[in-house]
């Protein structure tokens, strides 16, 4: 008996035109770019235009993604956005998505796990295949970070960006391709290291990001090692086996010490920080399409994705191209 496995058939990706360098940010804020990349390793970011929606963005993500797959919005049964920046706080900004797509079969949701929310959506997606409630799906991870920042407060308003990227994912009997294993996590005890002041329930205001840098670096290492050893051990493989390692664009500190500690050299690990900054949910996506657009990422190889955020949460999915 044949199993039927997650496919990913096409990549895309969006970032807004404009760019906001660490030099200009040290005109609105008391830093530096010396300050900004020894700390993070980020030296500029995309920030969205006025009137450029998280669903704007999610849309030119998504049809360059159908594009690549070769594939119509017709062909799409389910759309999952992850995000933490919806257009409203209702409808879901993945039903936005479809209405600006020219869909009107299918169902399409949006998913919260703030940078982790990618991972997630694409281990939902694969249960939905797997268990026959959906052929193909859009899973797309898309921000306007930048709206949620206090732009007086270096500590955070240097670290975000804005950016969409999506897959296009279809169940297929058999074969070694697709999605061999995913591990999802969350604690909610660490919940005020990583947050957004603000909520409908509680303020009824949008609110600001604050973080605790140190303590959020202090858990980000262990966990994502975590996963990923997780991950690699249900699907029978280990660090050594894996051809593309693409982390959660946080900070470049985190990410090679995630790669030191896990045994991944460089060389294998995907990095867009310096240019894209933290993107939240589209930063894996994000990554990785710049990856199989440029050629690193070929048909046979085995890729490992994985994101940590607020919540905390943290996940990871391991992909044979």
């Amino acid at each position: 008996m044949t199993s039927l496995k997650s496919i990913v058939r096409g990549t895309g990706s969006y970032l807004p035109e404009r760019l906001l360098t660490n030099d200009d940010l040290a005109k609105m804020v008391d830093t530096s770019d010396e300050w900004i990349v020894q700390r993070t390793g980020i030296r500029q970011r995309h920030v969205a235009a006025e009137g450029e929606f998280t669903s704007d963005l999610a849309v030119k993500a998504a049809r360059e993604a159908l594009d690549d797959a070769g594939f119509d919005i017709s062909d799409i049964d389910l759309i999952i956005v992850a995000t933490t920046t919806p257009d409203m706080t209702f409808p879901a900004t993945a039903t936005l998505v479809q209405q600006k797509m020219g869909m009107h079969h299918g169902v399409a949701f949006d998913l919260q796990a703030v940078c982790s929310g990618f991972v997630f959506a694409v281990a939902t997606a694969d249960n939905y295949i797997k268990s026959g409630m959906a052929k193909r799906a859009l899973v797309i991870g898309a921000e306007t970070f930048s709206r949620i920042l206090d732009w007086t407060d270096r500590t955070t308003c240097v670290l975000f960006g804005d950016g969409a990227g999506a897959i296009v994912l279809e169940g297929v009997e058999g074969g070694e391709e697709g999605i061999l294993a995913s591990s999802l996590r969350s604690d909610g005890a660490h919940w005020q290291k990583l947050y957004v002041d603000g909520g409908v329930s509680s303020t009824q205001t949008t609110g600001h990001v604050h973080m605790e840098g140190r303590e959020v670096f202090k858990h980000a290492v262990g966990m994502i090692s975590d996963v990923v050893e997780n991950v690699l051990e249900s699907a029978g493989y280990t660090c050594e086996d894996l051809d593309w390692f693409i982390p959660h664009q946080a900070n470049k500190r985190i990410i090679d010490a995630a790669g030191r500690k896990l045994g991944i050299p460089a060389e294998k690990t995907i990095v867009t920080v310096d240019r894209h900054a933290n993107t939240s949910a589209a930063s894996v996506p994000l990554a990785l399409r710049e990856a199989v657009k440029d050629g690193r990422v070929n048909k046979g190889d085995l890729v490992m994705i994985e994101a940590m955020g607020g919540g905390f949460t943290w996940g990871a999915s391991l992909i044979r191209w």
